[in-house]
């Protein structure tokens, strides 16, 4: 059981703006899912509120358990092949400039979901042709085939997350060679032209030596963009807290980040992986 004390700066308010409710509504007529609300994200009323969202596509029940995490696990209903319609005709409702684009795991599809991801982005580009697109890609069991799928429909950003460090892959229920093969995705998608993106979660009990050492892995194999944030038990089935870092420490790594070469990092207590996602992409093409 989890008995440490959330500090102060993980208090979020709860959504009031009629915004929110807006885009709530939005979602549930489309029937789509966002990980938005899949995974417990403490920054749905924020975002929500500034009209952003993250779709989850490929339905929302995942094919993996991993520890961390709140979407609903075990055998998936067959794939919506209405889903990138529906998607592309919500980011025109919305109005979206930068649509985040990720999905469940899907072990049980010869390609991953990939070429649902490439009809996705395709749809998007096709309906709304100035959205920037970022995909948070899972690692289709390693196959490089279904990155290429996904990669020829032309995302501006791929995203795939490395989650912790190497000796805590255990923790979160995940053999140590995922580790591996991720950092492999992100090398991959580097050399076939895309910019890469990963994100960490901190707070399982890794120490700053791993988390340096992680760091070092990403720069390694080619990541441009991270972001860091705090690890929050979403319910008491998952892994508990080891630790809150304070708002001072994530501006540590967020420094020793930087230093190692990433284009971009944005680190803090509610980082997520598409928090202020277009901010990101528009400041790290900045700099081309």
């Amino acid at each position: 059981m989890n008995h440490l004390k959330k500090p102060d700066w993980l208090k979020v308010k709860l959504p009031s703006n009629s915004t929110y409710f807006q885009v709530a509504e939005l979602i549930k007529k489309e029937g789509l899912h966002t990980i938005c609300q899949s995974a417990r994200c403490p920054n749905i009323g924020e975002c929500w509120e500034r009209r952003t969202a993250t779709f989850l596509i490929l339905g929302n029940i995942c094919t993996r358990n991993c520890g961390f995490c709140a979407v609903q696990k075990g055998q998936p209903f067959p794939v919506n092949e209405h889903e990138p319609e529906a998607v592309a005709q919500a980011v025109k409702a919305m109005g979206l400039r930068y649509a985040v684009i990720t999905s469940v795991t899907r072990d049980d599809l010869s390609d991953g979901g990939a070429s649902l991801f490439a009809r996705t982005i395709r749809l998007i580009k096709e309906t709304c042709p100035e959205t920037k697109i970022e995909v948070l890609i899972p690692d289709f069991v390693g196959k490089e085939e279904p990155l290429r799928q996904v990669l020829e429909a032309s995302p501006d950003i791929i995203n795939h997350n490395l989650e912790t460090t190497f000796n805590l892959y255990p923790r979160i229920n995940r053999p140590a060679a995922n580790y591996h093969r991720s950092l492999t995705v992100l090398k991959r998608a580097k050399k076939l032209g895309a910019t890469t993106k990963s994100g960490l979660m901190v707070g399982l009990g890794e120490s700053y030596d791993d988390i340096k050492q992680a760091l070092s892995d990403l720069r390694n194999n080619d990541c441009d963009l991270l972001t860091i944030g705090q690890y929050l038990q979403p319910t008491p089935r998952q892994v508990p807290v080891v630790r809150y870092y304070s708002p001072e420490e994530f501006s540590e790594l967020k420094q020793l980040a930087l230093s190692l070469g990433f284009k971009q990092v944005v680190a803090g207590p509610l980082v997520r992986s598409s928090y202020l996602a277009e901010n990101m992409y528009e400041a790290s093409r900045s700099q081309n």
